[in-house]
């Protein structure tokens, strides 16, 4: 299984779009990140606010592009409409990964 997924920070101010082949594992490196120069310590990102499944890598690939591309409003809409409160979705989405 495959994931195209958005972190945010607490205050929903920053965003970042990944994939990757395990969503569990990537999460944990972003939230314990003690590398001060990438892009999720310097923002705080430690919150995912949406994520896609898919059976190929590829697909993954391409639809993490697709969406670095929009501008932020398009990707607010996208998040908008499985998650309008900003949870943290990572409890369903390490269940999903478990199958």
């Amino acid at each position: 299984m495959y994931f195209t997924y958005i972190l945010s920070n607490k205050w929903d101010t920053v965003l970042y779009v990944g994939s990757t082949n395990n969503l569990a594992v990537r999460l944990t490196q972003h939230y314990t990140n003690t590398n001060s120069k990438s892009f999720s310590a310097r923002y705080n990102l430690c919150k995912l606010v949406y994520f896609e499944t898919y059976d190929q890598a590829w697909f993954a690939v391409e639809r993490e592009k697709q969406i670095k591309k929009w501008s932020r409003r398009r990707k607010d809409d996208l998040i908008n409409t499985i998650n309008p409160k900003r949870f943290d979705l990572s409890g369903e989405s390490v269940d999903i990964a478990r199958g």
